[in-house]
């Protein structure tokens, strides 16, 4: 049986997704695709709002949205050039960061989907 989006949570707890968001951020800074998009002096508020939304988005607690309201992703990654090169950076480092956070392969595998997905949504620039 299928695992469900929102019984993700429950599988890998707080715990996954923060070694996840974590393995995933660890890329960021010397990365020459997506690092100039991310301020250096808010990785760590980068980070916890990422962790925060998957959170919320595959079960757990709704601190994101209790913070920051809906997510209106398009509208929050409108200010970025956002094109293929980019999104195919952003899932392959998320690909990388699902290996070694060594999530059982249910989760994983639902999330691979989430992120292909959602990245391909965000491409707000044909290059």
């Amino acid at each position: 049986m299928e695992l469900a989006d929102d019984e993700i949570y429950a599988r890998i707890g707080h715990d996954g997704f923060t070694r996840l968001v974590a393995a995933f951020y660890k890329r960021i800074p010397d990365d020459d695709v997506l690092g100039p998009m991310y301020p250096e002096q808010d990785f760590a508020g980068a980070e916890k709002r990422l962790r925060d939304f998957l959170i919320f988005r595959f079960g757990g607690p709704p601190t994101y949205v209790q913070e920051r309201g809906h997510p209106r992703m398009r509208e929050r990654h409108a200010p970025f050039v956002i094109d293929q090169v980019a999104r195919d950076r952003w899932v392959a480092l998320m690909d990388r960061a699902l290996e070694e956070a060594r999530l059982p392969e249910d989760a994983a595998g639902k999330l691979r989907q989430f992120f292909d997905a959602v990245a391909t949504f965000l491409i707000n620039h044909r290059s």
